[in-house]
């Protein structure tokens, strides 16, 4: 699932600040990345399955691996986990409408705060 009407996709933000924002909402980078794209996962465990909210961004200037980088957000995406073979994105998944409004709000708390610092 695709949320373009969040409006992350227009934002692009200093990669330290976004790691620190990110954080703070439970997106994890971990080892999600090379040297031009990131990605940040929540991990949802639900009676209905696993679920992962992801932001992906990739750089428009600089070395996410030096840790100065200025990255690019893309659309923020939902997904649901299926054992062993991976999650799947398709519109054609079913999602919790609870899980759909919370990862809706998050993703609004993370635009505002990034939109205090980031460019647009």
């Amino acid at each position: 699932m695709k949320f373009e009407s969040v409006g992350l996709e227009k934002m692009t933000a200093d990669l330290n600040r976004l790691d620190e924002v990110m954080h703070e909402h439970g997106l994890v980078r971990a080892e999600q990345w090379d040297y031009e794209r990131v990605s940040y996962d929540r991990k949802f465990e639900l009676k209905e399955g696993v679920y992962y909210l992801r932001v992906q961004g990739f750089a428009t200037e600089g070395d996410v691996g030096a840790h100065k980088a200025i990255i690019q957000l893309k659309v923020p995406l939902l997904g649901k986990h299926y054992y062993p073979h991976g999650v799947e994105y398709g519109d054609g998944e079913n999602f919790p409408s609870s899980l759909v409004k919370q990862s809706q709000e998050i993703l609004a708390a993370v635009k505002a705060e990034l939109e205090q610092f980031a460019g647009v």
